[in-house]
């Protein structure tokens, strides 16, 4: 799935209970960041037309951060790090998961590839998640989901008071969830 769509599915997981906007910003990040492991894609870019490309993207993307071991030190990350340690642990632990669920469900390439889920990495390489089932990346199942996650975000900035958009800019957000206000009406 896109990362905008596991960042605003990350971003409705963050606001089913009450907790405070550092809180909100770990469990929205834990449903973006399995796809930091994407990143080796510049590196492939850069030396595509070189000696030696490095061609790491088709290697490493869905082994370094989709999997458990990964999990485990973002979840333990944002437990240390939050003042309702326990609730921001297991929305943090959800979000993430919900990414990999997404990416199982609707990630097949152009090719028909279907990128394989490590789950168990980096203890054991011996269960990997695939479903033949697997919708493209631009399938409309994926565009309903990320159209629903808009829907959700947009209600709860505008039923909450704060949006997304308070992880950038505090007055950002304020404007954008006055003009849905305005828009729409006091909550």
């Amino acid at each position: 799935m896109s990362p905008v769509t596991h960042f605003l599915t990350g971003w409705v997981v963050a606001n089913t209970a009450r907790i405070d906007r550092r809180e909100r910003v770990f469990v929205t990040i834990a449903g973006v960041i399995p796809d930091v492991d994407g990143l080796v894609i510049i590196l492939d870019l850069l030396t595509r037309n070189s000696e030696r490309p490095v061609q790491w993207w088709g290697k490493f993307h869905h082994m370094l951060a989709h999997n458990i071991g990964f999990a485990l030190l973002v979840t333990l990350l944002s437990f240390a790090l939050a003042k309702r340690r326990l609730v921001t642990a297991c929305l943090v632990w959800i979000s993430f998961h919900l990414h990999l669920l997404g990416d199982l469900l609707g990630s097949r390439g152009p090719d028909g590839y279907q990128w394989p889920i490590p789950y168990l990495w980096p203890f054991s390489n011996l269960w990997q998640w695939t479903w033949n089932g697997q919708w493209a990346l631009n399938a409309w199942p994926n565009f309903l989901i990320t159209g629903v996650a808009l829907g959700l975000t947009l209600f709860l900035s505008w039923k909450r008071g704060y949006s997304p958009l308070e992880m950038a800019s505090r007055k950002a957000d304020s404007a954008f969830v006055r003009a849905l206000r305005q828009r729409f009406g006091e909550k």
